[in-house]
């Protein structure tokens, strides 16, 4: 059977981005769609406005009561952040930059804190910065091609969108600290059997699966699953709290990593195809 909101008539939300954030609304539901497939809908500045106006467009809309991300195409939900709009932004090819970036976090969501219950729709390779959003995310859906991981490491860089600190809390300890040390993927099978996910689908009934999660969400009092919600995650006024000394940690750790060799090398060797020769410092 269709989910009751999949099968409403689509009312487009206007965004900015220039078309790399999509917005529709289907009942009570804001379906939020990374659309750069030719980037593996990878994360630029378009996009963390896009998804930052939804998201804001979700918290202020009283008939909006819930919000699903995903991406366009059937190969990655999200590739992380776009290397070469990171590297113009570094040179200050994109002019001032927009206040409300810091604030909202990576891609616009993983520190906008919302009332409406998300649920992250995987429908590829969610790595790095996808398995952030997902882990940012209230529930999790993921097509059985989805896979997970935090491969950072692999680059000299470290998952600075919230991983390392927000995966060893939603998985096991060791498993968490194995595959960021490791920087090996999960498959999503083994995403669902350590809790990461909530179900595995077959690609083609992704958004079927993720609207009949939202629908029975929709089923309860909306203002008492938004207070629930607050509870849960520690919201108050739209922050959490209990994370600013873990972001405060994050990004002083961050700084350090950055000015190494070996993050330099890491990037060096990623744009020149080639394995990375690490110096440990």
């Amino acid at each position: 059977m269709t989910p009751r909101s999949f099968d409403r008539e689509p009312q487009r939300i206007t965004v900015a981005g220039d078309g790399a954030v999509l917005a529709e609304k289907r009942g009570h539901v804001l379906l939020v769609t990374l659309n750069r497939p030719e980037a593996r809908n990878a994360v630029n500045q378009a996009v963390t406005i896009g998804v930052g106006e939804a998201l804001d467009y979700a918290e202020d809309t009283a008939d909006v009561w819930c919000v699903i991300i995903t991406g366009a195409g059937d190969r990655a939900f999200c590739a992380g952040a776009d290397l070469k709009a990171a590297a113009a932004a570094a040179a200050g090819e994109l002019g001032g930059e927009d206040e409300r970036l810091r604030r909202w976090g990576f891609a616009g969501y993983v520190t906008h804190h919302i009332a409406k219950p998300t649920i992250a729709a995987v429908n590829g390779f969610a790595l790095g910065g996808g398995t952030e959003i997902t882990i940012a995310s209230d529930l999790a859906v993921a097509a059985d091609t989805a896979t997970f991981g935090l491969p950072e490491v692999k680059r000299g860089i470290f998952a600075g969108a919230g991983g390392a600190f927000r995966l060893p809390r939603q998985i096991p300890d060791k498993i968490a600290m194995e595959v960021m040390l490791t920087g090996e993927p999960l498959s999503a099978q083994r995403a669902l059997e350590l809790g990461l996910v909530n179900r595995v689908v077959p690609f083609d009934n992704l958004l079927p699966a993720a609207f009949a999660l939202a629908d029975r969400i929709l089923a309860n009092a909306p203002v008492a699953v938004q207070v629930t919600k607050r509870i849960a995650k520690g919201i108050t006024d739209g922050t959490v709290a209990a994370e600013d000394a873990d972001w405060a940690r994050s990004a002083a750790e961050g700084a350090f990593l950055m000015a190494t060799q070996d993050a330099r090398e890491g990037m060096r060797a990623f744009a020149e195809k080639r394995e990375p020769r690490w110096e440990g410092k």
